[in-house]
């Protein structure tokens, strides 16, 4: 039976285990999904995982306190909101593993011990245009982000902003993502690849 997870955004509708792909343009188009997706996320309970790169981490839970209340969650580790250089980038530099290894840490204690029957998480993903080591591996690690998914009750939001990326990445971004959500619409995404085929067939 498909679970269906409210996102609190208007044309975007989720299941358990979805793994989407928000384009945006400009700082007003991008907290117009996350602010929603977090707010819908603490009112239902959910463990909410925010990783962020040009948005700023008090401005965010500011914002978030004109809806919920933020100080309770925080008290009870409900959410995490967090910048680029403590998750993407730690040490200065981008490790696909130690990302996926990130992400099975923050989600799979907060759903074990932690309490939580659910988990959200979001990444702004601006961080991968910096010039850092191992940021050329951005969409095999989208593509892997397919595999790990399924492991826990949980949905993804990768949020990119379209003044910002060049269409090359785009389109990788398309394969990597099996829904698109675009201009007030959710789209099942007919570029989608499977994350071994999509591997694969990548230049060595």
């Amino acid at each position: 039976m498909t679970v269906t997870v409210a996102a609190g955004i208007p044309g975007l509708e989720l299941e358990v285990g979805d793994h989407v792909c928000a384009f945006y343009r400009g700082a007003d188009g991008r907290d117009a999904i996350l602010l929603p997706f977090l707010r819908e996320g603490l009112l239902a309970g959910d463990k909410c995982v925010a990783v962020l790169d040009d948005a700023d981490p008090q401005e965010v839970l500011d914002h978030l306190t004109e809806m919920v209340d933020v100080e309770a969650s925080l008290e009870r580790h409900q959410i995490e909101v967090l910048t680029s250089s403590e998750s993407h980038l730690r040490g200065g530099r981008f490790s696909r593993p130690d990302m996926i290894a990130f992400w099975a840490s923050s989600v799979g204690e907060s759903l074990g011990d932690g309490g939580f029957a659910f988990a959200r998480s979001l990444g702004e993903m601006t961080w991968a245009l910096r010039d850092l080591p191992g940021v050329d591996d951005l969409v095999a690690y989208e593509a892997e982000l397919n595999e790990f998914l399924p492991r826990y009750p949980q949905v993804i939001l990768c949020l990119y902003d379209l003044d910002r990326f060049e269409g090359r990445i785009v389109v990788d971004l398309l394969r990597t993502h099996p829904k698109i959500y675009m201009c007030g619409t959710v789209l099942d995404n007919p570029y989608y690849m499977d994350p071994a085929d999509f591997l694969a067939a990548r230049p060595r």
